[in-house]
């Protein structure tokens, strides 16, 4: 088994749906830039507010993913 090098992506996802939601639209969309997408690591969650209302969810997530072997 050859090493490895890993690189790290921080992406935004949001949802009017769930937190969720925006997890798996953040994972998501850095599966469609970066190959071997592995793991996920929330680092923070927040919201927006509408008229005393959440409106929708908002997360900060960091995906990690495999690099190509030279």
């Amino acid at each position: 088994m050859s090493d490895r090098a890993y690189g790290i992506a921080e992406v935004v996802g949001t949802s009017k749906e769930s937190i969720e939601a925006a997890i798996r639209n953040a994972v998501s969309r850095a599966g469609a830039i970066h190959l071997h997408v592995d793991w996920f690591e929330v680092s923070q969650m927040r919201g927006y507010v509408r008229e005393n209302n959440v409106d929708h969810f908002q997360v900060t997530v960091k995906v990690g993913y495999r690099l190509e072997d030279a």
